[in-house]
């Protein structure tokens, strides 16, 4: 394996178990999946069922199960497509965004006193890490996708 594939694992690795760390360790009421999608809401604005699903990499049903108890909390609601008077998008509401600001408070709680553990140097470290990932995330953002590797797609 290369150095930048083993580097890549690393970094998804490392990423995927301190968000799973910070999310068991937190304190909140939001069940783990409805806040993923909060989340996912929050990061691409209003959207169709469709698209939710493609990016959450699950199926139509399922999405729409979740969107369901997010409705019936009054975390989300249905609005007309501005592009597709036929389709609706899925809206976070004041109340859903207020969600999973609750949730994003519990995980920083869980992590705060870890990185308050750190001295000058080790902050430093992590800044300059957030903005490399930050950087990352941008040029992935405008990079072609080589190929679909989902069994489903």
């Amino acid at each position: 394996m290369s150095v930048p594939s083993t580097l890549g694992n690393d970094l998804l690795r490392s990423a995927a178990r301190l968000s799973r760390w910070a999310s068991r360790h937190a304190s909140f009421d939001v069940p783990f999946a409805q806040a993923r999608l909060l989340a996912l809401l929050d990061e691409l604005g209003p959207s169709r069922v469709s698209t939710l699903a493609a990016a959450d990499h699950s199926s139509q049903p399922t999405i729409t199960t979740q969107l369901r108890r997010l409705e019936a909390s009054g975390w989300v609601t249905r609005a007309s497509d501005p592009d597709d008077a036929r389709a609706t998008v899925i809206c976070l509401t004041d109340e859903g965004i207020a969600a999973i600001e609750t949730v994003r408070r519990a995980r920083l709680a869980v992590l705060s006193p870890v990185l308050d553990q750190l001295d000058d140097t080790g902050l430093d470290r992590v800044r300059i890490a957030v903005e490399v990932m930050n950087e990352l995330l941008a040029a992935a953002a405008d990079a072609p996708i080589p190929h679909n590797t989902r069994k489903d797609g």
